[in-house]
């Protein structure tokens, strides 16, 4: 029996896509060529399994928690993303090609996913993107961010605002 999902009761996690896999390259394009070249670029490389990203090992561990019990699911992973449908193939490719438990994806093609953040009944949401991880709060979500600083990492945490 496959295990049922209870909103309500899940652990909720939203996840960008380039924080779930490393996407810098693929922004390379984007910055340097153009939203139509790095469309391009995403359909050539289709079947390309993207590299895990900085949230990676932590969504893993995470998904690794649905297998405690077999009658509901414990976690549940929503990948939002501002990247367009292109990307978007790949990256449900990479997942499938990990072995990640991620089902749902939210890819809005340039605008803000972070209005589905409350009715998945998100409780963190995790971005390698400084701004995503200021403008989650806004939302009503819990959000943590990672950026480098040389070999060393900073983390942020952000309350939920109102809590």
């Amino acid at each position: 029996m496959a295990a049922e999902l209870d909103l309500e009761r899940a652990l909720v996690i939203g996840v960008a896509s380039s924080a779930l896999f490393d996407l810098e390259e693929s922004d390379a394009v984007f910055r340097e060529q153009g939203e139509e070249r790095y469309r391009e670029y995403q359909r050539e490389h289709l079947d390309d399994v993207l590299e895990p990203g900085v949230a990676f090992p932590f969504i893993r561990r995470l998904l690794d928690l649905n297998d405690l019990s077999d009658r509901e699911r414990l976690v549940e992973v929503v990948i939002l993303s501002r990247n367009d449908p292109e990307t978007g193939m790949r990256v449900m490719r990479s997942v499938a090609s990990h072995g990640l438990d991620i089902t749902r994806a939210i890819f809005m093609q340039g605008r803000s996913p972070y209005r589905f953040m409350r009715p998945l009944r998100m409780s963190l949401f995790l971005s390698a993107n400084e701004d995503d991880v200021r403008e989650a709060p806004r939302r009503r979500a819990c959000c943590a961010g990672r950026w480098g600083h040389g070999s060393a990492h900073c983390f942020r945490l952000r309350r939920r605002a109102g809590r």
